[in-house]
């Protein structure tokens, strides 16, 4: 059931987010305007919205709109809880990381594709105090939506519930779906594995095996982690350029941990590994076997 505001109403709130892919070649904004790509790119955003918020419900889309270069998708909350759960998958990167799977695995796409995001509540950008729950929620709150949901999204919303959120149709970019990986694991080499928290273990296999290569790592973790964006990368070089490079790495997984806290999981950092092409030093990590 939906919370209640201080006067007995029913809680509300609107906030928009913005999608624009940084892979070269594909352009979200273009594929959704075309009738085969439209309720593809569709449902890629609805099961981001349903593993980030919690489910179906507590939410809605209200359009998904040319906001070039950017897609944008406004979502009405209709639950303070829906939307306090998105916010904070938002925060810690879930979304962005679902955003890739969905849309890799819907999309065919490479591994390495990922989305730029932003999310506004009217005027406010909420990618500025994320860090606030409190406040990202007042702002939403005071963002009420101005419009009734577009036909167009229920006429996708109806195909989506046709197929049960089932196999998408099979246009030559999409693929069939996979068996779904249970929400604690991720696939890796079409293997699942238990996505836990970063241990010390962890971090001491990443710092021998990395080298040279740990501030492309540094890089990719900070696309969406905070403390490793701008020039933080090269300011922990420069901090421990004297200890060499096994503790500029340490220092590099170890500042992670500590800004994402229980969101710094194995497959974060496995995807980071991925990204910066070391995916025989994610497949020691993890424990698998060296391909002959």
């Amino acid at each position: 059931m939906a919370d209640k505001t201080a006067d007995g109403g029913s809680w509300t709130g609107c906030a928009v987010m913005f999608l624009q892919s940084l892979f070269p070649g594909v352009d979200l904004l273009a594929l959704y305007k075309g009738e085969q790509g439209k309720f593809i790119i569709f449902k890629v955003i609805k099961l981001t919205l349903r593993d980030s918020a919690g489910g179906l419900g507590g939410y809605e889309i209200l359009k998904v709109h040319d906001a070039e270069p950017f897609l944008g998708v406004e979502v009405k909350f209709v639950d303070v809880a829906a939307c306090q759960q998105f916010l904070e998958s938002y925060s810690s990167g879930a979304v962005l990381q679902s955003l890739n799977q969905h849309a890799c695995r819907l999309l065919r796409l490479p591994q390495d594709f990922t989305v730029r995001t932003q999310l506004k509540a009217g005027p406010q950008n909420l990618d500025l105090c994320l860090d606030q729950l409190a406040v990202c929620l007042q702002n939403i709150h005071l963002s009420q939506p101005e419009r009734l949901r577009d036909e167009e999204i229920d006429h996708l919303e109806q195909q989506l519930q046709s197929q049960a959120l089932g196999p998408a149709p099979q246009p030559p970019t999409v693929t069939q779906e996979e068996s779904p990986v249970p929400s604690n694991c991720f696939k890796f080499q079409n293997r699942v594995f238990e996505d836990r928290m970063l241990t010390a273990a962890d971090v001491q296999s990443f710092s021998n095996g990395v080298g040279r290569q740990w501030k492309h790592v540094g890089r990719a973790l900070g696309k969406s982690c905070r403390a490793l964006k701008g020039p933080a990368i090269d300011n922990l070089a420069y901090e421990y350029e004297r200890e060499g490079l096994y503790e500029q790495a340490y220092q590099l997984l170890s500042r992670f941990i500590q800004a994402e806290g229980r969101a710094a999981k194995l497959s974060r950092l496995v995807r980071a590994l991925e990204d910066s092409k070391l995916t025989s030093l994610a497949e020691n990590m993890l424990g698998m076997q060296p391909r002959e």
